[in-house]
């Protein structure tokens, strides 16, 4: 088999030709590409990313998120197995959490999701998540646009815990599957408020053994919850399944219900109008963080901003205030 060129050696062409026929190696590199801070690197990325823009925007793009333990990607590796055996080509998005003490990750997803990785019509791209908000990298939407060029049909964003930073990794999917352990009482309020206000499926999973029917305890628990609850769409009410990733139960019943949400958005044209949405949020995002990062860029500016942030840390301004003076230095 021919080597992919080195990293060097790949034009905008090369890059374009190679992602368009699905070599994973060029792809590999692509997503790095853009993730570069470098500004010959993203100059490259981005007309990069302008070129595959009318390959893009066929797959499904899903969201799933739980608590630490839920079983999040043992669900991707059981789901993904299953897809791939229906004909479909699946692309992982795994988001490991950065430590804030070292900055360090461990980026062991291609080991926990072991049968996907093996697999050659599966893609994992495992990326530190550097803190930001929602478990979700500063380019997770580029590289998203990149595995649907090279011709993933399904994109999996895996992230990191649960809280109401998800709703940035629900901004930018089409469907987003909560994961649930069996419980009740107090579990039902405080932050998994939040989640199931923007979830379009809760799944308890680990539903086996003697687990199973304290998990449909729990699954009716979430319904009695959701009934209480104004829906963001009349198009669809969230459903609460049951299943087991372990076992492989109940994960073509979540397939079904994903299928059925996909069917009925698309339909009432609320599918087409979220992505336009979340197209313009994108472009709003990366503005803001290109207007930080050029006011930083200054000498003068990057030290008045030190300067500020010192005083509103200790109280001697409001950070109205300083902000207005912050972007007088954009004026200048």
């Amino acid at each position: 088999m021919k080597s992919s060129p080195k990293r060097t050696e790949l034009s905008l062409s090369g890059l374009v030709d190679g992602i368009r026929r699905g070599d994973r190696a060029v792809l590999a590199r692509a997503i790095t590409l853009v993730e570069s801070t470098r500004p010959d690197d993203q100059k490259l990325a981005q007309d990069l990313l302008q070129e595959l823009l009318p390959a893009s925007g066929g797959a499904w793009r899903i969201g799933i998120t739980g608590t630490p333990g839920v079983g999040k990607s043992t669900t991707i590796d059981q789901l993904g197995t299953n897809l791939i055996a229906a004909g479909h080509r699946v692309a992982v998005l795994a988001v490991d959490p950065t430590s804030r003490r070292s900055g360090g990750s461990i980026l062991g997803d291609k080991t926990r999701m072991a049968r996907l990785a093996a697999s050659p019509n599966a893609f994992i791209r495992p990326s530190p998540s550097s803190g930001t908000l929602g478990g979700v990298t500063r380019r997770t939407r580029e590289t998203m646009l990149l595995v649907e060029a090279a011709g993933f049909d399904v994109v999996i964003v895996e992230t990191v815990g649960v809280g109401q930073s998800e709703t940035a990794v629900a901004d930018m999917v089409d469907f987003f599957l909560v994961l649930m352990l069996a419980g009740g009482g107090d579990e039902l309020q405080g932050i998994k408020k939040g989640i199931i206000e923007i979830a379009d499926m809760i799944v308890i999973n680990k539903a086996d053994g003697d687990n199973i029917e304290r998990s449909k305890r729990t699954a009716a628990d979430y319904r009695a919850a959701l009934n209480i609850l104004t829906p963001r769409t009349a198009t669809w009410k969230p459903p609460v399944l049951t299943a087991s990733a372990v076992e492989n139960r109940g994960l073509d019943t979540v397939w079904a219900k994903i299928a059925e949400h996909r069917r009925r958005m698309t339909d009432s044209g609320e599918l087409q109008a979220k992505r336009q949405e979340q197209a313009v949020n994108w472009m709003r995002d990366m503005l803001q963080e290109r207007l930080m990062e050029a006011l930083k860029s200054r000498d003068h500016a990057a030290q008045r901003i030190a300067e500020l942030e010192e005083e509103v840390r200790h109280g001697r301004m409001t950070a109205p205030r300083a902000v207005d003076e912050a972007l007088r230095l954009l004026e200048k």
